[in-house]
């Protein structure tokens, strides 16, 4: 399979301080990685498509190395995750389905504390498409203080011959979270779900 072509790159970074309630001395960062690439599929149909996820692990690996970065560079802080692709118009949502191994296992072995699975979520679109990346606990899945979402996009990308993919991080809870459910500091960690 042909190595990813590679268009642009970005890091994005929030501090988040509060959502309307009483600001926190620590606030919560979450950081996306994005990388556009030349989606070799793109106007055709390819049956055997798989190998291609071999060729995107050097890119997540670099991705996920470069958003802990930008989040300080202490993967004990990190506490949520997610991914995700958009893919342009003259592909299929398959080809964004190539970036779950790649993105997910990228991430995944960079956090210590990271048993549960990577939510994501794909989906077609042109240039300024707008992507909602589900954020979950990096280590348990049920905690629910951690459900969340960093909305995504480059003003001038995927094009019909590209594909957006995004990884995401967080440091922690939403800022106000107050719903209930499994608590990060009661995760035993054991199967990813609590």
């Amino acid at each position: 399979m042909p190595e990813p072509i590679l268009r642009k790159k970005a890091i994005v970074v929030e501090e988040i301080f509060h959502e309307g309630g009483p600001a926190v001395e620590k606030p919560l960062r979450r950081a996306a990685a994005i990388a556009v690439i030349k989606n070799p599929f793109a106007s055709q149909y390819v049956e055997n498509i798989e190998g291609f996820m071999d060729d995107l692990k050097p890119l997540g690996v670099e991705m996920a190395g470069d958003l802990l970065k930008a989040l300080g560079g202490d993967a004990s802080v990190v506490e949520g995750y997610g991914k995700g692709a958009i893919v342009g118009s003259a592909g299929e949502v398959e080809h964004g389905a190539l970036w779950h191994v790649p993105g997910g296992y990228s991430m995944r072995e960079i956090l210590p504390a990271s048993n549960a699975i990577v939510p994501s979520t794909k989906k077609l679109g042109g240039p300024g498409t707008r992507l909602d990346v589900p954020i979950t606990h990096c280590n348990a899945s049920y905690v629910r203080s951690h459900f969340d979402a960093m909305e995504i996009g480059i003003n001038d990308a995927p094009k019909a011959d590209e594909i957006l993919l995004v990884l995401v991080m967080t440091t922690g809870a939403r800022i106000h979270a107050r719903v209930g459910g499994l608590k990060a500091s009661d995760v035993k960690g054991e199967d990813g779900l609590r």
